[in-house]
């Protein structure tokens, strides 16, 4: 088996500069009045779609502390049919989405201005770069084989 370099510890100044944009990100979702639950619903959706083990553990865990509930993290992956999350969270999660599979089909101007108009623009962005946070380190714990931490 292949011992995997661990990009955070290998480089952890990059990753220390990670940390701080997301502690950015953080300061303007609060400004912004978005939540926690839904940054943290972004966080999780977008660790599914990537299979991020570390990241799943970590933001499912940051999720319950926040308030949510099992049942809705439960339904996550199928968000679009369940009728519990509220217009602001299924806009979070369709930016979570989009920005996740950038290659695949991502936001059209159309959904681009619902969006828009459904969040405003501080949000839309705040969100955006919510996604492209999390995915960056989705990558850093999948291409290092972040294990699972032991459960306490």
């Amino acid at each position: 088996m292949t011992t995997r370099v661990f990009l955070d510890k290998a480089a952890p100044t990059a990753y220390k500069h990670l940390g701080a944009v997301a502690l950015d990100v953080k300061n303007q979702a609060e400004h912004a009045g978005l939540g926690r639950i839904v940054m943290e619903l972004v966080n999780v959706r977008v660790s599914q779609m990537n299979r991020c083990v570390f990241c799943l553990d970590l933001h499912t865990r940051a999720a319950r502390n926040a308030g949510e509930t099992d049942r809705r993290l439960a339904v996550l992956p199928a968000w679009r049919d369940a009728t519990i999350f509220s217009d602001e969270e299924r806009a979070a999660l369709e930016i979570a989405e989009a920005v996740t599979s950038v290659a695949g089909e991502h936001l059209s101007d159309e959904q681009y201005d619902r969006l828009r108009h459904v969040l405003g623009e501080e949000k839309l962005t705040v969100l955006i770069w919510a996604a492209i946070t999390i995915n960056a380190f989705n990558r850093v714990s999948v291409l290092s084989k972040h294990p699972l931490p032991k459960e306490k």
